[in-house]
């Protein structure tokens, strides 16, 4: 009977121990993966973030000006393996784990975003740029090079400009 009182009033002293949520905002763990949300900055529409989706709840379809990504909250189970393999990141979790919801707004859990495409600056090819921070370290250590410039050529286009660019390169010391 000691034993139990000592709990009792070591724990009226404490205070609750449990977590207060819902009724105060809660602890969340730094690496919780939460909510997906997609850069449409930095979304180049390679469709790995759809391939790799394990739940079926990221969807791409691609349209004439560009491609639409849809991400069902309700499905997606988070794995994070569209974070993890989306090669440009731009797809990031979020901290907001709490997706408990009613039955009828089942299906307003999704977020959508449609990536429009660009005109190549040289030939006028409809394409999506690549995201300034991968041209960025992609040409980096090269001061000859503006990567906001070669982020809107499409790759044929960007290929050749490398090549001519690696022709001027080698042609001038030939020249001296």
């Amino acid at each position: 009977m000691a034993g139990f009182l000592k709990v009792l009033l070591r724990n009226a002293l404490q205070g609750p121990s449990t977590d207060p949520y819902p009724f105060a905002p809660t602890f969340s763990p730094k690496e919780i993966r939460g909510q997906v949300v997609v850069d449409p900055e930095k979304c180049m529409g390679c469709g790995i973030c759809d391939y790799t989706c394990v739940a079926g709840a990221i969807h791409i379809d691609k349209r004439e000006d560009g491609h639409t990504i849809t991400v069902y909250h309700n499905a997606c189970c988070r794995c994070a393996n569209c974070y993890k393999y989306c090669p440009v990141g731009a797809i990031y979790l979020t901290d907001n784990w709490h997706s408990a919801h009613d039955h009828a707004v089942q299906y307003e859990q999704i977020e959508q975003q449609v990536i429009t495409k660009e005109h190549c600056l040289n030939c006028g090819e409809p394409i999506r740029p690549i995201p300034l921070e991968l041209a960025t370290r992609l040409y980096a250590g090269k001061d000859d090079i503006d990567p906001d410039h070669v982020r809107h050529l499409c790759p044929k286009c960007r290929q050749m400009e490398d090549a001519r660019r690696l022709h001027n390169s080698l042609a001038k010391p030939e020249q001296a």
